[in-house]
């Protein structure tokens, strides 16, 4: 990656064997602009005095004149002008270049927006574009901090405001930083844009004022009715997927909780063991009853259960206890086989700890300017150790396994548990479908999983995404951790997954756009009750939701393209031979080493012969990533190495690699916005621009064979972005711009500081370290 692995690059190969070289920063903080449009940036601050000397001629700035035309934001159906601010210079820091427009910013009841002269041109537009949010677009849910730049000193901005700032820094939720500059907008409209985006974008509301209804009910109902996800809300939809999985032999869907007369929290078709009576769900609202997810193949099946409430008097509890000892006693007899209870509380992090970990995660890739991320590239390692996240992607990945071992080997059920079984059992019980059910890796399989486990399972999207801003303490990226965890399957077996990493990023982008209701409801419940805006026993109402799985609202089909798969291994059919497939060499990126003292059974991170290097970079060793209290068992470490040793079935059953390095950053994802990180025509997006390229050759040459013999030519092939002068594309397309130019800036004084104090290194003779092999 451009991030760790240059950085060391840099820091060898480039470095200069005289001591006394000063080097230009990449950027002063304080900016020192030249005269007319380039004192606008100066904000009043004093000019830095210089503290090194430099042979290097000072930067450029690059400055476009204030727009002149009238530019207007093109508001959505439902979507309303609340405030607006001219004269607004937005602040770009690539490369080390400073660069900035002028412009217009506006704030609506959906989002806010920066528009400049480039907002109303289509020339250059990007191969791969949201026709909801724009690139200078923020949804108001997907704004995180907002910050003020008083005195060169930053402050976080919430309710009420006593002095307005000269700059404001906007950190969104899909990662993006945004800088304007306020000093020479006029006084009224600077008070009027930063009270109006803090009130709109951090401030309490009611579940009502989401844009969501706005739109539902301005927009008209146009949506694509080719839609082939499995929405979960009929009775004959679960018992299609009983039938699907063979389940409908021991389990039953059962129409007890129409009306929500049981609980609000249930969905109102669901599915239990055929033992199950009506009288004990309606016991205790639902607690303490075996949900069915989904049943293997050999008939073992995977539950959920949600617990009882911890505090209770003696014969309450002693009365629930009995109550689910009666369950577990008629579940594990036959026709059931035996049961293993799991209950996650216990062996997975709590949602507080999931919430801390990526809180300083997200932390690494919040980054304001290029000198900030070159500051911080060299203990990157010890950093993104420091954060927990990927050890709770692999302890999560981990559980899974356990769980598909038991299904798969054992022919065990499993029944996990959670207090309300929607939040980790949602992410465990979708991890074991994706991994030992091929249709869950399709396109529509995936989402008709979200919709059955997530959407209908009673997810708290609203609360755990915050989206109202009522309590952080509800917080919680869960979700998220789901497609992370997605995410390294994908990246490690992508012939098995018909959909893409891109399919991914935007899917986790869309949990922050309020005009579908797929992620901005608690449950089944709350979404049925106001969507008619009175009551249940209003069967239409005027509100008609929008669903995320129809990407035609939000890309055209040359963009959707890109959330397909070219190289999908489509199920072959019955008739035909199989064929051994060999093994997916895959690439490891921004993955934590392992260290001596957990020595891997392949090629190590670090060649040994840099180890000694290496350290003295990073400043330290590299804790111990897998403990050994963490150990798995025997027999799931048998388990795992034996699918391990076979090579891979791409329909069949899935194991993560779990060990050290396997488990990896999602580079696309959170790396897309940060210039100096990208690979300018170079990582997986070069290797898949040859093979598009040969994909196209194919197709045209079918269509000329099949005009030759006087055929139609079927609708139905898939299109194939067209990915031209691949040498101009970013690593991290298609959501890096194509016009952006990659020039590695001068080390930062601070980074060079810090190496020359490691004599060894500095002592060295100029040494090319090629670690990209591994990064990459």
């Amino acid at each position: 990656m451009g991030g760790a692995g240059s950085v060391m690059r840099l820091g060898v190969a480039a470095l200069p064997r005289d001591r006394s070289f000063r080097c230009l920063p990449a950027r002063d903080e304080r900016w020192e602009a030249p005269p007319r449009a380039g004192a606008m940036l100066g904000g009043g601050a004093r000019a830095a005095k210089p503290s090194f000397v430099s042979y290097i001629s000072p930067e450029e700035i690059h400055i476009k004149e204030p727009i002149e035309k009238e530019v207007n934001p093109h508001l959505l159906p439902g979507e309303l002008l609340l405030c607006e601010a001219s004269t607004v210079y937005k602040y770009m820091q690539e490369d080390g270049l400073n660069r900035g427009t002028y412009g217009k910013l506006v704030c609506t009841n959906f989002k806010i927006s920066f528009l400049d002269d480039d907002s109303a041109s289509d020339d250059n537009e990007p191969q791969f574009k949201n026709k909801i949010v724009g690139e200078n677009d923020i949804t108001l849910q997907c704004v995180d901090q907002i910050y003020g730049v008083y005195d060169e000193k930053k402050k976080l901005l919430t309710g009420q405001l006593r002095k307005y700032p000269e700059k404001l820094i906007i950190y969104c939720k899909d990662l993006r930083v945004f800088n304007f500059c306020l000093r020479y907008t006029k006084e009224e409209e600077v008070k009027r844009i930063v009270s109006g985006i803090v009130h709109h974008s951090q401030t309490p509301k009611l579940l009502k004022r989401l844009f969501l209804f706005s739109y539902a009910s301005a927009a008209p109902n146009n949506t694509d009715g080719r839609n082939q996800t499995v929405m979960f809300e009929t009775l004959e939809d679960w018992r299609d997927e009983l039938e699907r999985t063979k389940g409908n032999v021991k389990y039953k869907t059962v129409t007890t909780n129409e009306g929500y007369r049981v609980s609000e929290k249930l969905p109102l078709y669901f599915v239990v063991p055929l033992c199950i009576s009506e009288e004990s769900i309606l016991k205790y609202e639902g607690r303490g009853i075996p949900i069915w997810c989904w049943s293997c193949h050999n008939g073992a099946a995977l539950l959920k259960m949600s617990t009882f409430p911890k505090e209770q008097d003696d014969s309450t509890s002693q009365m629930q206890k009995a109550f689910l000892d009666g369950i577990y006693k008629t579940i594990s007899k036959p026709p059931y086989e035996l049961l293993k209870l799991d209950d996650l509380s216990s062996s997975l992090p709590s949602l507080q700890d999931i919430q801390t970990a990526y809180t300083r995660f997200k932390q690494l890739f919040l980054i304001d300017n290029s000198t900030d991320f070159w500051a911080t590239d060299v203990k990157w390692f010890s950093l993104l150790e420091s954060t927990n996240w990927l050890e709770i992607i692999r302890r999560v990945l981990k559980k899974a396994i356990e769980v598909a071992e038991c299904l798969e080997i054992q022919h065990t059920n499993v029944l996990l548990i959670e207090e309300s079984a929607t939040d980790l059992c949602c992410v465990i019980s979708s991890l074991v479908q994706v991994m030992m059910d091929s249709y869950s890796r399709t396109k529509s399989g995936f989402q008709s999983l979200i919709q059955k486990e997530w959407v209908i399972g009673g997810h708290g999207f609203l609360d755990r995404c915050n989206h109202l801003h009522k309590s952080e303490k509800e917080e919680a990226p869960v979700f998220l951790l789901l497609l992370n965890c997605v995410w390294q399957l994908v990246q490690q077996y992508p012939p098995a997954f018909e959909f893409t990493e891109t399919y991914l990023t935007v899917l986790s982008d869309s949990l922050y756009v309020p005009i579908f209701s797929t992620f901005f409801f608690n449950s089944q419940h709350q979404r049925d009750t106001n969507k008619s805006g009175e009551s249940l026993k209003t069967q239409s109402g005027p509100f008609r939701f929008l669903t995320v799985w129809d990407w035609a609202v939000q890309f055209d089909p040359k963009a959707q393209a890109f959330l397909n798969n070219p190289l999908y291994a489509e199920k072959p059919k019955p008739d035909k031979s199989q064929r051994k497939t060999a093994r997916f060499k895959h690439q490891r990126q921004l993955s934590l080493p392992l260290t001596q003292a957990k020595p891997s059974t392949k090629r190590g991170f670090f060649r040994e012969e840099t180890d000694h290097l290496i350290k003295n970079i990073l400043g330290k060793r590299i804790g111990k990533f897998i403990n050994s209290s963490d150990e798995p068992p025997n027999s799931l470490r048998e388990f795992y190495d034996s699918w391990h040793s076979k090579p891979v079935d791409y329909h069949g059953l899935l194991l993560p690699r779990i060990d050290g390095p396997e488990i990896k950053v999602w580079a696309q994802r959170y790396l897309r916005w940060i210039p100096e990180a990208q690979l300018h025509g170079g990582g997986t997006i070069a290797t898949a621009a040859k093979i598009l390229d040969l994909m196209e050759e194919v197709q045209t040459l079918q269509v000329k064979m099949d005009e030759e013999h006087s055929q139609a030519v079927s609708g139905d092939v898939h299109s194939i972005p067209l990915l031209r002068n691949s040498a101009r594309l970013s690593s991290l397309f298609p959501f890096a711009l194509l016009q952006r130019q990659s020039v590695k800036p001068a080390l930062p004084t601070s980074t060079w500081k810090d190496l020359e104090d490691e004599d060894d290194l500095v002592k060295r003779d100029d040494e090319f370290v090629d670690l990209s092999g591994d990064m990459l």
